[in-house]
């Protein structure tokens, strides 16, 4: 009886350590997954995510630039910024695969997709990300100067943008829509920092600064310089508007640049744009990270704040990228 005592006894501990070993492999498997999966979650089929952006002192470039160090630091792949001339420019490298994403404004992605005015072919390697937030256009000026309508811009030197830019896209677009030319105007092609220098100067009679707000080189502009933001009224946006259906109303608001009251304006969306072949996972981890981390963007510039999840996919000019059309899918953005 005590050796059939001590077998039994001897058996149930072997299969007692069976099932353990059965239930710790099931465990170490399980939790094998779940790391997988995670770091799927946490990885990018790309190596690179070059983001283009604008010049030094724009919105786009320090939107830009805290993205890019978003992505490096989550995903852990080379990721950083190409300041460019923005919008035109950003295009073309998208669509040459030397940049893995770009801050476009909605004119010269309309331009970029129909092939017309900047670009001589079709740009089809592209799919949005998400709508941003409008780009304001402030056309600033001294108010020595005289000019108090857009009207009054005619035989004046003007900055209208850099070359390439969608600021310069839509400043010869908002000036044909209201029967003003680049031969009724001196235009100067300059960037917004150059652009402030002139106005500082007096060299510039006036000078496009199309962007969020506030725009930070009418921000260092304003102190100790006189400046004056033209309005453009409703009507004359709805002009505008008629002739180029990327345009809408906007107002400055009061204040922001020392402004009495509010001023009235046009203003252009600006878009998030990606590489039409990079993979859905990559884009759906690139959308996902950028609206979780969005509060450090808004830290980082203001523009920011006008962007939304839930109003990501209005106004698009160019359709979704799969990978971001399965995040709006997943948190029920329409």
């Amino acid at each position: 009886m005590k050796l059939a005592t001590k077998v039994a006894a001897a058996t149930l501990s072997i299969f007692s350590l069976v099932a353990c070993s059965n239930e710790q492999t099931t465990n170490n498997t399980q939790a094998g997954a779940d790391s997988a999966q995670t770091t799927q979650a946490d990885k990018l089929d790309t190596r690179f995510v070059t983001i283009g952006t604008g010049g030094a002192s724009g919105p786009f470039n320090i939107i830009g630039t805290s993205l890019a160090e978003i992505y490096a630091q989550q995903f852990g792949v080379n990721s950083k910024t190409q300041t460019t001339g923005a919008s035109v420019e950003n295009l073309n490298l998208l669509n040459q695969g030397k940049l893995e994403m770009a801050l476009v404004m909605n004119d010269a992605l309309s331009d970029a997709i129909n092939g017309t005015n900047n670009f001589q072919q079709k740009v089809e390697n592209v799919q949005t990300v998400a709508s941003l937030y409008p780009n304001y256009i402030q056309i600033a000026t001294s108010a020595k100067k005289g000019i108090n309508s857009i009207d009054d811009l005619r035989g004046k030197r003007i900055a209208v943008g850099a070359q390439g830019s969608g600021v310069e896209s839509s400043a010869r677009a908002l000036l044909s829509a209201l029967g003003i030319t680049y031969n009724d105007i001196t235009p100067d092609f300059l960037g917004f920092a150059e652009a402030a220098d002139g106005l500082k100067t007096g060299k510039l009679d006036a000078a496009f600064f199309t962007s969020g707000l506030p725009n930070s080189s009418l921000m260092e502009l304003q102190q100790g310089f006189d400046l004056q933001i033209v309005p453009i009224p409703a009507d004359r946006v709805a002009q505008v508007a008629a002739a180029n259906n990327i345009f809408v109303e906007q107002t400055i608001p009061q204040g922001t640049y020392g402004n009495a009251a509010d001023i009235p304006t046009a203003a252009v969306m600006n878009s998030l744009v990606v590489r039409s072949d990079l993979s859905e996972n990559d884009v759906y981890n690139l959308t996902k990270s950028f609206f979780d981390n969005l509060p450090a963007l808004q830290t980082a510039h203001q523009a920011a704040s006008g962007i939304n999840a839930q109003n990501a996919q209005q106004g698009l000019i160019v359709g979704l990228h799969p990978g971001a059309q399965k995040y709006y899918n997943e948190i029920g953005a329409k």
